[in-house]
């Protein structure tokens, strides 16, 4: 049955759907918004849903409070992991990579709307979004190298380069140091910084242009930038070509066609 947009209670985080916009928001602001096992798997399970829901024209992710995400709990999962076997440890990465995945995989832009702190898991959140917005005041770190582990974690070798650049990516993941709000502008990870006052307000105006916009042209967008990754140049416009005509004829392309004539702003349908 596919997923109901309008009526969908999430157990683990708060949903909120209005005129083509989701909102998901992580709410444990007492604990700076951890995740935990069932948060986890919830979120993967629902935005693989979301791959069926034209409905949906666009998400915005964010943190309850004045912070984003705080990773993993330390109590009810980094704790538990100690004590697990190598098969229920990989279980358990295999779960949080599979996060990324739905993230990536869904046709939907995601705008992270990042404040405070954004570490660990919720660092791997909001790069594995489609744009990011954040405040001065956050504070943003792949701290896996800090408690002992690799910085490869959830996609992040392979995402985070492509974003800020080998070199800068190799600091942040060997260091495990906070990156500053500013040197995340700086860099390219966060496509603008706004006051947290208007953060919230800045994601819903980004998220209105991109719902007003070609939504189906925006799905094929994002597949290619998720597939020419691997590709030579040769093949990635093949598959260009291949998407573009396929735009070519949905009646969004027909729709600008005869507003421009008529000197109109075109009304897009996602069809």
């Amino acid at each position: 049955m596919r997923l109901d947009p309008a009526n969908y209670s999430p157990e683990h985080f708060l949903w909120d759907f209005e005129d083509g916009i989701g909102r998901i928001t992580l709410n444990r602001p007492e604990r700076k918004n951890p995740l935990t096992f069932e948060s986890y798997a919830e979120l993967r399970d629902f935005l693989r849903d979301l791959c069926y829901v034209p409905d949906v024209k666009v998400l915005i992710f964010s943190g309850a409070g004045e912070n984003f995400c705080s990773g993993g709990d330390v109590h009810e999962i980094i704790g538990p992991l100690v004590d697990m076997d190598m098969p229920e440890l990989l279980d358990f990465t295999r779960m949080t990579g599979d996060l990324v995945k739905a993230m990536r995989d869904c046709p939907q832009p995601i705008i992270a709307a990042i404040d405070g702190i954004c570490v660990g898991a919720g660092a791997i959140i909001a790069m594995s979004s489609d744009l990011r917005i954040s405040t001065p005041r956050s504070k943003t770190a792949f701290l896996f190298n800090r408690v002992g582990l690799a910085g490869c974690d959830m996609g992040a070798c392979a995402i985070l380069p492509r974003i800020i650049g080998q070199g800068r990516a190799s600091e942040l993941l060997y260091f495990g140091r906070s990156m500053s709000a500013e040197e995340g502008e700086r860099w390219g990870f966060f496509n603008a910084l706004v006051e947290p006052e208007d953060l919230a307000q800045t994601a819903d105006d980004w998220a209105r242009r991109i719902r007003t916009g070609p939504t189906f042209a925006n799905a094929m967008t994002k597949n290619q930038l998720n597939t020419e990754w691997d590709m030579s140049l040769h093949t990635a416009i093949e598959a260009e070509a291949q998407a573009q005509a396929i735009c070519m004829q949905t009646q969004d392309f027909e729709r600008a066609y005869r507003a421009f004539v008529a000197k109109e702003k075109p009304v897009f349908e996602g069809n």
